[in-house]
């Protein structure tokens, strides 16, 4: 049933209206419809907000407590896509599974604000939770897709300014290599229903503008790892990118960086937000919880 499950998913994507490499304008119209076309559950509560200037949306589900871990998020679609609203429905799956507090953010996108405009809102957005007074070691950070590229170069961000890290980090298909230097370009490129690697040269020359795509803020994959929290890496097994979580937990490792790398045979890009119909993608956000749930130090809270 799982194998069909991920088939069915993938020939979804597969037919869908989205070009992730055509133009910005009509392609974020395309990707908010497809991510927020399905209900949410009647337990999701949301808010609009902004962490250090930066809009916000804070996903709340199912029962909280006071004091309860804080989850930093960071929403996919290649640096130029994507909205904090579009991506409550994945976001609410992962607070109703770890109680926490879940604030996903409206990062600035690309072409119109180009690398490190995006760093810059996610460590802004840190630091305001370290105003507010929530300890470093109750708060986790996720992201999907560029949203997990995003969610290291804010981990090399946070170790740069010499702030206290959070307690680990969850990434989700991660875009961690701006240069497509990943073998799984093009050997899963016929398998991948979501992504090619031209339209991703395309996204990454528009975040770039004049930047080195080797830049370590630009592309984790190629920066000095060490001193990171835990990481947790899923990816699914018909990706692109599946080289991109390969070779980042190999350099996490070597860098002594606890690291747990998850992979998901037959699964495409970012399958968790499937999971409400979705068995593999289900258990793939338990797994994140439980890997959550297992650093964070709740009680922490001042």
């Amino acid at each position: 049933m799982t194998r069909r499950q991920l088939d069915s998913v993938s020939d979804l994507l597969r037919n869908a209206p989205l070009d992730l490499g055509g133009d910005v304008e009509k392609m974020r119209r395309v990707f908010d419809e497809m991510l927020g076309s399905a209900p949410l559950p009647d337990d999701v509560r949301t808010r609009a907000t902004e962490l250090g200037g930066v809009p916000a949306v804070e996903v709340l589900a199912g029962p909280t407590r006071p004091g309860a871990s804080t989850v930093l998020y960071f929403h996919g679609g290649a640096y130029a896509m994507g909205s904090a609203a579009a991506s409550v429905g994945l976001v609410s799956e992962i607070a109703r599974r770890t109680a926490a507090t879940t604030h996903s953010a409206d990062y600035r996108l690309a072409p119109e604000h180009p690398f490190p405009a995006a760093v810059d809102d996610a460590l802004a957005a840190y630091r305001a939770l370290l105003e507010q007074g929530i300890p470093a070691a109750s708060i986790a950070v996720v992201g999907e897709s560029a949203g997990g590229g995003l969610a290291l170069a804010l981990l090399l961000a946070i170790r740069d300014a010499e702030l206290p890290q959070p307690s680990c980090a969850a990434v989700l298909s991660p875009w961690a290599d701006l240069t497509q230097s990943g073998s799984t370009m093009r050997t899963r490129a016929d398998e991948d229903p979501a992504l090619t690697r031209e339209a991703l040269e395309t996204r990454a020359a528009d975040y770039l503008a004049d930047a080195d795509p080797r830049t370590p803020l630009a592309s984790p994959l190629h920066a000095d790892l060490r001193g990171l929290p835990p990481l947790l890496i899923q990816v699914g097994g018909r990706e692109i990118l599946l080289d991109d979580a390969v070779r980042l937990a190999a350099r996490a490792a070597h860098a002594d960086v606890p690291v747990t790398l998850r992979t998901f045979p037959g699964a495409p890009h970012v399958f968790q937000g499937f999971a409400p119909v979705v068995d593999e993608a289900a258990r793939a956000l338990d797994q994140v919880a439980a890997f959550i749930n297992s650093h964070v130090d709740a009680e922490g809270w001042a």
